[in-house]
């Protein structure tokens, strides 16, 4: 599990059956580095749940504001997914 906290980021490498913490308002990925299947469980202690991927938020930003603050061309904006990837098990 990836933590990005003050401009850097640290890895956890997490095991089987181990936990990971992420405190609240970091931003944060899971990446299954294993061969195994990644099963992986999600819990708030609220009942209200809203989820914002990156690439939804940069594609409904206007497009100079992206490209100028992250240095990149249209065609790299271009080629960012406009609709949130879900992963799905085989």
């Amino acid at each position: 599990m990836g933590i990005a906290t003050g401009g850097s980021r640290v890895w956890y490498g997490c095991t089987c059956y181990r936990t990971g913490y992420v405190q609240k308002t970091l931003p944060h990925y899971i990446e299954n580095t294993a061969d195994a299947d990644l099963k992986f469980l999600e819990m708030f202690k609220s009942s209200f749940y809203q989820d914002l991927a990156l690439s939804e938020w940069l594609t409904h930003t206007p497009p100079e504001l992206v490209m100028a603050h992250l240095g990149i061309d249209k065609a790299t904006l271009d080629a960012i997914p406009r609709e949130e990837a879900v992963v799905m098990p085989r």
